[in-house]
Formats: C-alpha cells, structure tokens, sequence
C-alpha cells in the first residue's frame, strides 16, 4: 500500500501571533522606512503548542489520494504543561466534508509531539485547535 504523510503546519496560528506581534511591534521613522522592535526590548507573548513532529504522522487515505481529493480538518486537543497531549481531550472540531480524512487526522493524534504552550514565558496547559491540510500536489487547488 502506498501511503503518502500530510506535512503538518508548524502551528500557523502561532505564526500569525508571531507576526501580528512583529507588525504591531513596528513603529514608522520618517514615513518611507519600517522598523523592527529592538531585540533586547522585544517581548514575547503568549504562544500556542506547537507540532514538533520531525515528519508527519498523518496518513492520507489511499483512495482520497489517488482521486486528487483535498481538505482541511480540525481537531480541538488539549497539551499539558509537560507537552502531554490529553487523549481524552481530542475532538473534532470541524469536519473536511469527508469521514476518511477526519478519520485520518484523528488516527493520527496519538502520535503528535508538542512543545508545551507558554504563558508570560511559563510552560502551561492548553485547550487549542490544531488543523490538519490535506492537499494534493497535483490538485492545484486550495484547501476549504
């Protein structure tokens, strides 16, 4: 059978919380130049878990693969302190349109890896959703 991994994002909403806090940090000089906070006075906020699977282990469904099927799909999950996910914790928390893809990415959970969530720089626990893309290198098109 050949199975084809789902890259999973590096937790792009914390890359959007990363660069919504370089864009707000930004201050405007004379008009035509942007800077950059100062490294030394910078902050960092509160930030999210983050996947840190070196390789994914999400399988796409053989048969959704081979007819350039995508989707994107949900999951409400819950990572202790340590970066322990709370298997009790995972749902759905939207649905792709198609049950084999929901059914890969909640197959997959157990196998996720997390970096802890980090409130005021402090490890903590974390209620969060995690997607899941499943995009076809030959569809071209983009995921809902």
């Amino acid at each position: 059978m050949n199975r084809t991994r789902v890259p999973l994002p590096v937790s792009r909403f914390g890359l959007a919380l990363a660069a919504l806090g370089i864009i707000a940090g930004c201050s405007r000089g004379d008009g035509n130049t942007v800077a950059l906070p100062d490294q030394s006075t910078a902050r960092r906020g509160d930030d999210p878990p983050v996947v840190i699977n070196p390789t994914s282990p999400v399988e796409y469904p053989a048969t959704l693969y081979g007819r350039g099927i995508e989707g994107k799909v949900v999951l409400r999950l819950f990572v202790d302190e340590t970066g322990t996910l709370t298997p009790d914790s995972t749902r759905l928390a939207e649905s792709s349109g198609y049950p084999a893809l929901d059914s890969a990415a909640l197959a997959a959970v157990p196998s996720f890896r997390f970096a802890p969530a980090l409130q005021n720089g402090t490890p903590v626990g974390a209620l969060f959703l995690q997607p899941v893309h499943f995009r076809h290198p030959e569809a071209g098109g983009m995921t809902p």
